[in-house]
């Protein structure tokens, strides 16, 4: 237990700060990535998803697929509709339903992006050696999932 006395460093632990610099640092990187390529990071999880699917998926399926509420994937399918990456569908399976359907350019701006992304991962990394970032993963598999979200 780190028993550093609060007046000295505040009320976050050291490991705690640079875990939040580092974590920050990442997501700048890979954010600046996508970005590069029109997309945030949220976007393309959304193109991902329909890239990985092959086929449109009801917005309800994507919003399980992100794990994230039905009003952010809404507004996502906005913005990436408006981009031409993406478009709305009836589904003839669900009359109420809509599908997301991939467009071609939608198609290509997630293989540049996820790409992109994939290539800043890797310099962020490369800065520490082999071993250490091996160590860093066996570490990170003692985290429980729930700590992360």
């Amino acid at each position: 237990m780190d028993e550093r006395p609060l007046e000295d460093t505040g009320p976050l632990s050291p490991l705690t700060l640079k875990l939040f610099a580092l974590s920050h640092g990442l997501l700048a990187r890979l954010e600046a990535a996508a970005g590069a390529h029109g997309v945030s990071l949220a976007k393309l999880e959304v193109l991902r998803a329909l890239v990985t699917a092959a086929e449109p998926l009801p917005l309800g399926q994507i919003t399980e697929r992100l794990g994230c509420a039905k009003s952010n994937v809404t507004q996502l399918m906005d913005r990436l509709e408006a981009d031409g990456l993406v478009r709305r569908a009836p589904d003839s399976r669900d009359r109420r339903g809509v599908l997301a359907c991939l467009t071609a350019e939608g198609g290509r701006c997630c293989l540049a992006a996820t790409a992109a992304v994939a290539a800043a991962e890797t310099e962020f990394f490369a800065r520490l050696p082999a071993e250490v970032r091996e160590r860093l993963r066996e570490v990170l598999a003692h985290v429980p999932p729930q700590c992360g979200t």
